[in-house]
């Protein structure tokens, strides 16, 4: 077997299989509950008789292929072997629904699907009447009891291995051109129905060497800088991030189990790096700072202690200049008593980059990180963008922008401070859809983000809001709700919150409490409450939320206070609609959900 020539994501993992062979491409969680590796060569055997199957069952190149799974090995085995073959991979998000997941299959004139438990296939099984061109069903955990049109992971690999067609396999990998179709990726749609985005191989390719080039140096060190897997690979933020670029350079990627273990997979694993949203720094940020709230007052004041210095070393950490002299004996005395300890529970003793996209992270949950030495590298990419644009570099890190464009990419700042994209990753448009794709686009082949920002003298990007989420108020004035929300969140109280006021006479927030922090300081200060719904009407709580929105938005301009508030008592997720699948805000589901909530903020003699 030659080398392939490397224009394709499956040509550069047939060649990394002939260098690494043995070593680990990637390990998960068994049935005992340890981690157990696989090697390059058992997943390259894998990807084979897979695509071998695939070929049996007349899969074509161009044909499109549904992969409706969460985050686990068996998405990349499926993933590598429709690449290889010459088909496009169509990603379902794992949490989607039945309807959804249908409109995806049908939209994409997929015709075969991947899921990966009983659940995921009950969802498919019960919109397949609905799907004339869907044939098979693949599955990848064991069925109890034979299922209609329904094969299992395991007999597909079987029967690929009997029907081997090795030189079909490899002729099909070189025949990729780089302009080919690699996926369809829906974007879920905060309005109207998903679009599916169009990705090349190229797409893929150049944005995994744009990455690269950000900082050559660190992939000499490829051998140590392990991944954990955690954001949905049917976003593009990990497929490329953390998957084709680990794969790319020969790091070792551990998959979490899900998000809700996400802790105690940290613990076990010690990755290097990891790629995430930035609700988890929230998370683990506003986890600690709770964790510290009930502790005894000596324990108190040394990490209160300790977060001092952690603030003064963000001119270093982010310059890579060297701690000397009496701060370098405080902060190494610091990292001893507190810091070392801290990421030893947390599983972050070895976390060196951190890297954060999907959405605005606030300052103070960089710095907090940043302070304790875990590089937080900020991006900024799209879907449509495959998905990276900028990256902040670890040699200067500047917290609140998200870096410089990548190399070979143009970003500029177009009518409305609306961000403009071109270069290599960005897309071939949407799916089915000329006119959208025509709207993407500016009259001379730039990209239309939808984002707003401005470019500072060293070219770093910031991010000030989204186009349609900006609230125009009843005066006339333009707000981003973000930066208002990202502010809000720094309270230790607060754990989501939306901005209202678009046509409204001022602002108003929709908090939801961060109720382990709130029913901690409940009983401190004396609070009798039997539920939440309780809690949240005390006057008390009242009284604190007023004063933590009065602390945070002190910078801001009259015209952007916050004049009312109201508290609710239930979390938003992606299962009550509310969040998308990258945990981004509905916000117009929000506004219908609380309408009531929201008329209240605003009477009629106000």
């Amino acid at each position: 077997m030659g080398k392939f020539e490397e224009k394709s994501i499956p040509a550069v993992f047939q060649n990394r299989v002939q260098q690494y062979g043995e070593r680990a491409i990637c390990a998960y969680k068994n049935k005992t509950g340890v981690y157990e590796d696989i090697s390059w060569s058992k997943m390259s055997e894998m990807v084979r008789n897979l695509g071998y199957f695939l070929i049996a069952r007349g899969i074509k190149p161009g044909d499109k292929v549904a992969l409706f799974s969460p985050n686990r090995w068996e998405w990349w085995v499926a993933d590598l072997a429709i690449l290889s073959v010459g088909a496009v991979n169509v990603p379902i998000y794992a949490t989607n629904s039945a309807e959804e997941s249908r409109y995806v299959i049908e939209n994409s004139d997929s015709k075969m699907c991947f899921v990966a438990t009983g659940d995921h296939m009950k969802k498919i099984v019960e919109v397949r009447p609905k799907l004339p061109n869907l044939k098979e069903i693949i599955i990848f955990d064991a069925l109890d009891k034979a299922v209609e049109g329904v094969i299992q992971l395991a007999d597909a690999l079987k029967e690929g291995a009997s029907k081997a067609a090795a030189k079909e396999f490899d002729n099909r990998i070189n025949s990729i051109k780089a302009q080919d179709l690699a996926t369809l990726i829906y974007t879920s749609g905060t309005t109207g129905p998903p679009k599916g985005v169009m990705l090349s191989h190229n797409n893929f390719f150049a944005n995994v060497q744009q990455i690269y080039n950000v900082d050559p140096e660190l992939f000499k060190r490829a051998d140590e800088l392990t991944f954990l897997s955690f954001l949905p690979l049917a976003h593009s933020f990990e497929r490329t991030c953390g998957y084709y670029t680990p794969m790319s350079f020969g790091m070792k990627v551990y998959f979490a189990e899900d998000f809700a273990k996400i802790l105690e997979n940290f613990q076990e694993v010690r990755p290097v790096c990891i790629v995430s949203v930035p609700r988890l720094y929230e998370k683990i940020h506003s986890g600690i700072v709770a964790k510290v709230a009930t502790a005894p007052p000596v324990k108190k004041a040394l990490f209160n202690w300790a977060m001092g210095i952690a603030a003064e070393n963000l001119p270093y950490i982010c310059n890579e200049k060297p701690r000397t002299g009496w701060y370098g004996f405080k902060y190494n005395l610091a990292n001893k008593i507190i810091f070392s300890k801290l990421k030893n529970a947390l599983g972050m003793d070895k976390l060196e980059f951190a890297f954060s996209g999907g959405g605005p992270l606030s300052v103070s949950d960089a710095e907090f990180f940043l302070g304790m030495d875990i590089k937080v590298i900020e991006g900024f990419g799209l879907t449509e963008t495959t998905p990276v644009t900028n990256s902040n570099n670890r040699h200067k890190i500047k917290p609140g922008t998200v870096g410089a464009a990548v190399k070979d990419t143009i970003v500029k700042i177009g009518e409305g401070g609306e961000v403009l994209i071109k270069g290599p990753q960005v897309m071939m448009g949407y799916y089915k859809n000329p006119e959208a794709t025509k709207e993407a686009f500016t009259g001379d082949g730039f990209f239309r983000t939808g984002d707003i920002g401005e470019i500072d003298k060293d070219g770093y990007l910031k991010i000030t809001g989204r186009i349609k989420d900006l609230i125009v108020t009843s005066g006339g004035k333009n707000i981003s709700p973000q930066n208002i929300e990202n502010s809000l969140k720094a309270s230790k109280y607060i754990e989501q919150v939306a901005i209202i006021g678009d046509n409204r006479k001022y602002l108003s927030a929709l908090i939801v409490p961060a109720f382990t922090e709130l029913e901690a300081w409940a009983k401190e200060n004396g609070v009798q409450f039997s539920s939440r719904g309780e809690l949240i009407k005390d006057a008390k709580v009242k009284d604190l939320y007023a004063r933590e929105i009065g602390e945070n938005m002190k910078d801001y301009a009259r015209v952007e206070q916050i004049r009312k508030f109201a508290v609710l008592e239930r979390e938003w997720s992606q299962e009550t609609d509310e969040l998308t699948p990258t945990l981004k805000l509905k916000r117009r589901v929000i506004n219908q959900k609380y309408s009531a909530v929201i008329e209240g903020m605003y009477p009629p003699e106000d």
